[in-house]
């Protein structure tokens, strides 16, 4: 008989175990057995709450963005001007919970799923098209094509990730986008 109010514990857990499992071995090389045994339970009951391992993959990457977006909101909360903005947005792409290196590895492996999975891709364009719009609105008063500065910092966090995933990181991602920031905005942020 199935234990009632077990189904989001154990989602839970093997979302965190996807996670967990993607930065281990630095890729999507993992298997839906070695995500269940870290989560402590059958490869049987993975299938039976996720299908399968893509659809575990876009459930770990819909967590990922659930803490991203909160972080963000969280420093958005303390912004109060346009630049103050821009720099939150910057700051949560670099938080603790967003630049762990289990969850680098996460994103370069949703990178590479969004091209054969069209769930994971509809999410990857949800993701950009928000932190592109969200930098836009920051960044209109303070230069004057901020569709552009977004898009170019949108890039460069990005490629701050790829640079985590596949070298070490850098030493201050957030620094340097903050710098690219002060340029693109001729020292207004």
């Amino acid at each position: 008989m199935p234990k009632i109010g077990m189904e989001p514990i154990r989602r839970a857990a093997l979302v965190e175990a996807t996670i967990a499992e993607i930065g281990a071995a630095g890729s999507l090389d993992v298997t839906v057995s070695q995500i269940a045994r870290r989560a402590g339970m059958s490869s049987a009951l993975a299938h039976h709450y996720f299908g399968g391992k893509d659809q575990i993959f876009v459930a770990a990457m819909r967590h990922i963005l659930s803490e991203y977006s909160a972080e963000v909101r969280g420093e958005l909360r303390k912004a109060a001007t346009p630049a103050d903005r821009a720099r939150a947005i910057i700051r949560a792409s670099f938080a603790a919970s967003c630049f762990d290196p289990a969850t680098v590895s996460a994103w370069m492996t949703f990178y590479v799923q969004a091209q054969t999975n069209p769930d994971a891709l509809r999410l990857l364009a949800v993701y950009q098209s928000r932190l592109r719009s969200n930098l836009t609105h920051a960044l209109r008063p303070l230069c004057d094509a901020p569709a552009d500065a977004a898009a170019t910092l949108a890039a460069v966090i990005d490629g701050l990730y790829i640079r985590a995933a596949l070298t070490a990181p850098d030493a201050d991602p957030e620094g340097r986008a903050l710098s690219l920031l002060t340029t693109l905005t001729k020292g207004k942020a």
